[in-house]
Formats: structure tokens, C-alpha cells, sequence
């Protein structure tokens, strides 16, 4: 590829030309949401057509540049802010919500989908930066998707999440290989151990006050009710 201003040589993914600064990539598949050169046909990640209509801008302050306004950006049928500076994507709760489940459909399409996620230890920036919510103006909280993804994103419960540049597509990524139907038999497996702990504490002598557990832990008449009560919100 080549940049259009100068006419020098950039990958396919280069958000600017490393020559003359202008901005070649944007966010513009609307299947994957991966930053794809300007001109090209197709998205060179999942290949998907682009589709991508700016409108004007909006009155939202960029979180991360917090001077830039962010701009209302249709990608397909779904429709995110952009900062065009750092490239982050501001996307309201129920865009986020949406994303998540057509994602999640495609992986069950796909089939045998959780065979092919393996989590994996990212090398994730420890520096903590908390940043604003564009609509409250109050600080969000920083969440590693799905517990295991190592995708760290800011989320505003009632308003939204904001995603660095390629974080939405790596959380996409994570969806579409079967990584929520990881979370979910680890979600099961714990169950099963935490019912299997009830179940010794409620076996043992009723004069030993405080029964243990095969990991050592100690439990009271309390703690009994609560795992109950944790077991019975998992099956709802």
C-alpha cells in the first residue's frame, strides 16, 4: 500500500504515514471493527467490506486526549464515537450489549468454537489511568473483559465503554473463538466445586462448630448459607 499525500510504502494496518503524518488507517469494518487502510476493499482481518459513514461531530470529550471532540462514526448498522487522534471508540451500553451477542451467535455458527480459545497472558500495561466517562464526567472503572480476555477496558455502567485503538476488535476476536463459552464452563466448574464443599461441610459431625474443607478453609453455620445462596443465583 501506499500513502496517497507522498506516495510512501505503509502496511495495510498503519493508522499514519511514518513519512508525512497524515492518517491513512480507520476503524471502518463493520464485522470485525479492525482499522483498515483507506481504498481498500475489503478488511484485511475478516474480510468484510468496509462500511463506514462519518457524520459530524459530537459533544463528547475524547477521554483519553480529553481537548479532542469525539465524531459520530456508522460502521454497518452499528454506530460508535471516534477520537481522531489516539483512534479510541467511545460505544453506549447497548451498542456494547448488541456487539457482544451477534458476536457470540456467529461463534455458535461457527461451531466447536470453545475448542479453539486458549487463554493466554498478555502483556498488559500495569500503568493504571483512570479516565473520565464522556457523558457523567465521572472516572470508570478499569475491567478486564470477561474476567480472562486480557483485554482492560473503561466502563461507565450507565453509559458506555471506551475502548483504546484495537481494543474492540481483540474483545470481537475473544467472542468469536469461543472465549465466553470458556468463561462460562469455568463459571460451571467452580460451581460444581462450590457445591461439593456444601456438601462435605453438611456430611460432617453437627457438634464440630467449625467444619473444614479439603483446601483447609474453615467454615461457619454463615458461610454455609452463602454458598447456598450463590449456587441457587448461578442456576437462575
Amino acid at each position: 500500500m501506499l500513502c496517497p499525500q507522498c506516495g510512501a510504502p505503509a502496511a495495510p494496518d498503519l493508522a499514519k504515514c511514518a513519512h508525512c503524518g497524515v492518517r491513512l488507517a480507520k476503524v471502518a469494518c463493520p464485522s470485525c471493527f479492525a482499522m483498515i487502510f483507506e481504498g481498500a476493499r475489503f478488511c484485511a482481518f475478516c474480510g468484510a467490506e468496509p462500511a463506514r459513514l462519518q457524520s459530524a461531530e459530537t459533544k463528547l470529550p475524547c477521554p483519553k486526549c480529553k481537548t479532542t471532540i469525539l465524531a459520530r462514526v456508522d460502521l454497518g448498522e452499528t454506530t460508535v464515537k471516534e477520537c481522531a487522534k489516539c483512534h479510541g471508540l467511545w460505544v453506549d451500553a447497548s451498542t456494547f450489549d448488541r456487539i457482544c451477542t451477534d458476536r457470540e451467535r456467529q461463534s455458535a455458527v461457527l461451531g466447536s468454537a470453545s475448542e479453539m480459545f486458549r487463554p493466554e497472558r498478555k502483556n498488559l500495561d500495569m500503568t493504571v489511568r483512570y479516565v473520565k466517562c464522556p457523558t457523567c464526567a465521572q472516572l470508570m472503572h478499569r475491567v478486564n473483559f470477561a474476567k480472562c480476555s486480557g483485554v482492560v477496558v473503561d466502563v461507565c455502567k450507565g453509559h458506555g465503554t471506551w475502548f483504546d485503538r484495537d481494543e474492540l476488535q481483540h474483545i470481537v476476536e475473544f467472542i468469536r473463538t469461543g472465549g465466553m463459552d470458556f468463561v462460562r464452563k469455568k463459571e460451571l466448574e467452580e460451581l460444581e466445586s462450590a457445591r461439593r464443599r456444601l456438601e462435605s461441610a453438611r456430611s460432617a459431625p453437627y457438634q464440630q462448630a467449625s467444619p473444614t474443607t479439603e483446601r483447609g478453609w474453615v467454615f461457619h453455620e454463615h458461610d454455609l448459607l452463602d454458598i447456598a445462596g450463590s449456587i441457587i443465583r448461578m442456576l437462575r
